[in-house]
């Protein structure tokens, strides 16, 4: 461990973490235990991919992951039927493109990997019938740039669904988001936009935004705690008998109220045709 304010690598950032006994916990539910075959297959088999499958509906053609990370989306989307390109700068055999090159080989899976940001695509215009996007845009270097990029590569009618990206309600507030995080502090790597940042950046790539997913709106955002349990904490506060007398309405609007620093929240739209 390197001492001082010398930032460590990602993939040391996680060993430190597999390496500390109360972060087991941690470690699972972000899918950095192994083996990588087991952890991909119980992302697949989460809430989390079900509501993303619902979303993105069947496999129809080639689906890029950007910021893959060690894979377990590609994976998912291959499992699918998606022929899949996964898009991932860090070469790392355990958090990046190495790992999703041994997870492809050991799962039987085509998975496509090129090693890349993802400001500078290398790919034709309109190739990709579908962009997936997993906790990635709040670490690009330039998100309008990247939005760009995606909006390019997309064929007019491709969809992009961006999972899992952190909010603020006030640049203000970013400090206080990084403080929080477990790794931040290692490696520097986290970062969180305004919600009006993503919505204008992801609209200048030529995208129509069909959805947008507050935290309490989906198990995408919510995983690994479930929309179950936000219901029944509702409940509690609102002194109802039961969970399921919670509507959709009122976890949509609970969804909205909430100003935490780095919640989660989920984007979806399609390329405008003339874009």
């Amino acid at each position: 461990m390197k001492s001082g304010s010398e930032k460590i690598s990602w993939e040391e950032a996680v060993l430190w973490l597999r390496s500390q006994p109360d972060q087991a916990e941690l470690v699972k539910s972000c899918y950095y235990d192994d083996p990588i075959v087991a952890v991909a297959e119980r992302f697949y088999a989460s809430t989390e991919w079900q509501e993303v499958r619902k979303l993105i509906g069947p496999a129809r053609g080639k689906a890029l992951d950007i910021g893959a990370g060690r894979g377990i989306s590609s994976f998912a989307l291959a499992k699918d039927g998606w022929a899949t390109v996964a898009l991932e700068p860090d070469p790392s055999q355990l958090v990046g493109a190495g790992s999703i090159r041994t997870l492809a080989e050991e799962a039987g899976l085509h998975i496509e990997v090129v090693q890349t940001w993802g400001e500078q695509l290398p790919f034709e215009s309109s190739s990709f019938e579908l962009v997936h996007v997993r906790q990635t845009l709040h670490h690009a270097r330039d998100l309008r740039q990247l939005c760009r990029e995606i909006g390019r590569v997309l064929k007019p009618g491709g969809m992009i669904i961006a999972t899992r990206e952190h909010v603020l309600s006030h640049r203000s507030d970013l400090d206080e988001f990084l403080k929080m995080h477990p790794l931040h502090h290692l490696y520097g790597g986290e970062n969180a936009f305004l919600l009006d940042e993503y919505l204008t950046a992801i609209r200048a790539g030529g995208i129509k935004i069909t959805r947008v997913l507050n935290p309490y709106e989906s198990e995408i955002n919510s995983f690994p705690g479930t929309l179950n349990t936000i219901r029944a904490r509702i409940a509690h506060k609102l002194r109802l008998p039961s969970p399921v007398l919670v509507p959709d309405f009122v976890l949509s609007l609970a969804g909205r109220l909430l100003n935490y620093p780095g919640r989660m929240y989920t984007f979806m739209g399609y390329k405008r045709d003339n874009a």
